[in-house]
């Protein structure tokens, strides 16, 4: 039973977080919209298309979350990023081309909004593997995945590594003495 001074915040009751659920995507959106101007347009527009993504972003993972409480659903649930979608691609698409954008928006958000977070249940167990194959960081790093080229070498496999060095540029030296 609650107290008449207890307050319960939304993040209590209904297990939202904000930070990973609004904050993080919308960030990487603005990022992502910044490279992609910078990248397609150059740094004229690079402000502009981060500012755009970061507002799309933030709409749709805002409208996701309220979607999400609403329906007292889990995290993972596609219905509520469709929905989200097509809510924030109406709103967003009237603001910037009329009853027709408002559909054609409606309709995009909800696919790209459905799928990201389509891909982004199927990935996260391989980051959640990487994450806890961190255990190695307590030992002196992370592990890289085997396929990597880009390898943390333990002790004997640097020494080797250094004696190869050292006998390439000996051979450097010997040839450069030979020119002279």
């Amino acid at each position: 039973m609650e107290s008449a001074g207890e307050i319960k915040t939304l993040e209590e009751e209904e297990g939202i977080n904000w930070r990973t659920g609004i904050l993080y995507p919308t960030l990487l959106g603005g990022f992502m919209g910044g490279g992609i101007g910078w990248k397609v347009y150059g740094r004229e527009l690079m402000s502009t298309y981060a500012t755009n993504l970061a507002i799309v972003t933030g709409c749709y993972c805002g409208a996701r979350e309220f979607v999400r409480v609403s329906r007292h659903s889990g995290p993972d649930n596609l219905v509520d990023s469709a929905i989200a979608g097509f809510g924030t691609g109406a709103i967003l698409g009237r603001l910037q081309g009329g009853p027709i954008g408002a559909i054609r928006y409606s309709i995009g958000i909800a696919i790209v909004g459905t799928g990201v977070d389509f891909a982004a249940i199927k990935l996260r167990h391989v980051f959640k593997n990487m994450y806890e194959s961190g255990d190695e960081k307590k030992k002196g790093g992370f592990k890289w995945p085997e396929w990597l080229p880009i390898q943390v070498l333990d002790e004997e496999a640097l020494a080797a590594k250094h004696a190869r060095e050292e006998a390439l540029r000996a051979r450097i030296r010997d040839l450069t003495k030979e020119e002279s």
